[in-house]
């Protein structure tokens, strides 16, 4: 590519009839893994940018909303969140988030693509910096298999996928959920990325009733990320916990303590607000 050539997002299978795009400076890398298509792109006004099989994960613009959101979200509406699992998120961002919390002593991650995790190393270390922590274990592989192994063992699971589609279509099913299910603590809590109901509400409904029949209490949040479509992304976030009330975090920080976590878009009120959704969605989702 060079300066005048535009990456185009375009999905008729997530989302029909739009496209999202943006001018590219330079193609900084791109390989067929073992798992998927990767591109990491130079681009005019989202600075750096990771495309999985064609799908932008992260820019380097807004990836910070994002990644605040699907950890702090389930974190701060656990009482106790000292053991964590991040499933997915081979860029690092969202390890980089979760260490960040006061309560939290260990965090497990298991991404499927070890290719993922060396080219953020090497393109994307302001979110790869997330795997240098002591409190961090990293493990290349298989997230359904690794939960089988591990029953009743975390407090929260965090799961940060790509869409539907290709290797992480099996994160969004009945079966996923009710591993996760398995592999909490009891009263744990689980989060997962949601997509977006503007483009996709059958897809969202659908997942949100197979965490569902898991989980007696189940919600559905909210976080405004520019390069996503729509321009917004939901969570998925389940408790085991029947009393668990989402928009009444169990933990608050003060304006200072989220400026010592260099937090740039989650606060106390943020997480409160994230599970106030528009009429017809709240109507169409519970």
């Amino acid at each position: 590519m060079n300066s005048s050539e535009w990456f185009n997002e375009i999905s008729d299978q997530l989302w029909p009839g739009q496209c999202f795009s943006l001018k590219v400076k330079r193609v900084l890398h791109e390989e067929r893994s073992a798992f998927q298509d990767i591109k990491v792109l130079d681009t005019v006004s989202y600075g750096t940018v990771l495309v999985l099989d064609g799908i932008i994960q992260c820019t380097e613009r807004d990836e910070f909303a994002y990644q605040e959101m699907i950890a702090f979200l389930p974190l701060c509406s656990h009482p106790n969140p000292k053991k964590v699992l991040i499933v997915g998120g081979g860029d690092g961002g969202v390890a980089r988030e979760v260490v960040k919390h006061p309560l939290v002593e260990e965090v497990h991650q298991v991404e499927i693509d070890d290719r993922v995790v060396e080219l953020s190393k090497k393109y994307l270390p302001f979110m790869a910096c997330g795997f240098d922590s002591p409190k961090l274990k990293l493990t290349i592989g298989d997230g359904f298999e690794y939960m089988k192994q591990r029953e009743g063992e975390f407090d929260v699971i965090i799961t940060d996928s790509s869409d539907p589609i290709g290797p992480a279509e099996s994160l969004f099913q009945e079966s996923y959920f009710g591993l996760a299910k398995r592999a909490l603590k009891p009263n744990g809590i689980i989060c997962s990325q949601g997509g977006t109901f503007w483009v996709n509400m059958n897809h969202v409904k659908e997942t949100m009733d197979h965490c569902k029949k898991n989980f007696p209490v189940v919600g559905y949040g909210l976080a405004s990320v520019p390069s996503y479509p729509s321009g917004q992304i939901g969570f998925f976030i389940a408790s085991l916990n029947k009393h668990t009330i989402f928009k009444n975090p169990t933990k608050t920080f003060s304006d200072e303590e989220v400026d010592q976590m260099k937090l740039r878009y989650y606060t106390t009120e943020m997480h409160r607000t994230a599970f106030t959704l528009p009429r017809y969605a709240a109507k169409h989702l519970y």
